[in-house]
């Protein structure tokens, strides 16, 4: 409990416009007693920061993306911004970039906040502040002004642009037909955010046993492991053909069908170019293929087209019905399908039943 005379803070942020209140979360002993309401004066610096970008970046947004861009929410809080605007398109990384920029050289240039309280909207209406659609105001408003935006807003804001310190967006995506929303950060949360790459950095640059060049380091790292998987590639067809040779004698004739059902020791890739490999070598070819890569259990099936068309024989219906065996399911086309699962000791009853579909 809170004892008399202490002091209870009472933080003030910024969230949709509106004003929250962070209480202490128990009532002190005595209610009657004198406390002091305080401001948390960081909390409170860093909303005005990311309020007052809000109104840049929505002067940015006009300039390069065209006057039809309008608010259609926001929110702001010590941590970031959002905000919402009409657009009928995804804006381009480099659009993106042209709005960090014009953002950061506001930010550059600092300017001034002029505040103008309690004048006639029309007046701040005539010489050039932007009210937002949809909201309603008093006879009397109050305009914001940096430079060359001029906007009606009641919130608390920044006494010069460069407190902001910088500008930084960090997404962009649409939330509903037609609006777009841009999440940024400024001046704390992108001081966070550049520590943040430069351990990330030095990070990486510890995994590449410090290299004089970074960039070149990672870039050698990609053109060997490109070559690699060539490699790998190269190796994996061989191996494929080397199966192909060692299995095709294993096909047992059921009822006018090459059938074949096996557990093989590849990954699922593999396992699909086995089996049309295998299939290329006669006619009326059905096979189960199992694999087990990393504990994870998949089936392939695949059916020769002259089977799915004179017994309709669909492999989607039998992996979905052997992929039971292993906790699983899937599908694919009557002539191709996989399925993949969770119980890898269910692979040998899978093949084991894979025969009834011929027999």
């Amino acid at each position: 409990m809170v004892s008399a005379n202490e002091t209870i803070e009472i933080i003030d942020t910024k969230k949709e416009n509106n004003l929250i209140l962070h209480f202490a979360k128990q009532l002190p002993e005595n209610i009657n007693a004198g406390f002091v309401a305080k401001v948390d004066a960081t909390l409170r610096a860093d909303s005005e920061s990311n309020h007052s970008a809000t109104h840049l970046m929505h002067q940015a947004l006009r300039t390069i993306l065209g006057t039809h861009v309008e608010q259609k929410g926001s929110l702001v809080n010590p941590n970031y911004l959002r905000f919402d605007f009409s657009h009928f398109a995804k804006v381009t990384d480099e659009e993106l970039q042209q709005v960090e920029d014009f953002v950061n050289a506001r930010i550059q240039e600092h300017l001034p906040l002029i505040e103008r309280r309690s004048i006639p909207i029309q007046q701040a209406l005539a010489e050039g502040a932007m009210a937002l659609f949809g909201e309603k105001y008093g006879d009397s408003v109050r305009a914001i002004k940096f430079g060359e935006s001029i906007e009606l807003c009641g919130g608390t804001h920044v006494k010069n642009t460069a407190e902001i310190w910088y500008f930084k967006i960090m997404s962009e995506g649409a939330v509903a037909a037609g609006i777009r929303r841009i999440e940024a950060i400024t001046n704390q949360g992108v001081r966070d955010f550049f520590m943040q790459q430069e351990k990330a950095l030095q990070d990486i640059k510890e995994v590449l046993k410090n290299p004089q060049d970074t960039i070149k380091a990672v870039q050698s790292l990609q053109d060997e492991n490109a070559k690699l998987a060539k490699q790998i590639e190269s190796l994996m067809k061989d191996k494929v053909k080397n199966m192909t040779l060692e299995l095709v004698p294993e096909l047992q004739t059921i009822n006018g069908v090459q059938f074949l059902s096996k557990l093989v020791d590849i990954d699922a890739n593999g396992a699909k170019d086995l089996a049309y490999e295998i299939g290329n070598t006669a006619k009326n070819i059905f096979l189960v293929l199992a694999t087990a890569e990393e504990g994870k259990p998949m089936l392939t099936c695949y059916i020769s087209k002259e089977l799915v068309a004179e017994r309709n024989l669909n492999a989607g219906n039998v992996v979905r019905e052997l992929g039971k065996y292993i906790q699983g399911g899937g599908g694919g086309q009557p002539f191709f399908a996989t399925a993949g699962g969770k119980n890898i000791q269910g692979i040998s009853e899978a093949l084991e039943k894979a025969v009834t579909f011929v027999a």
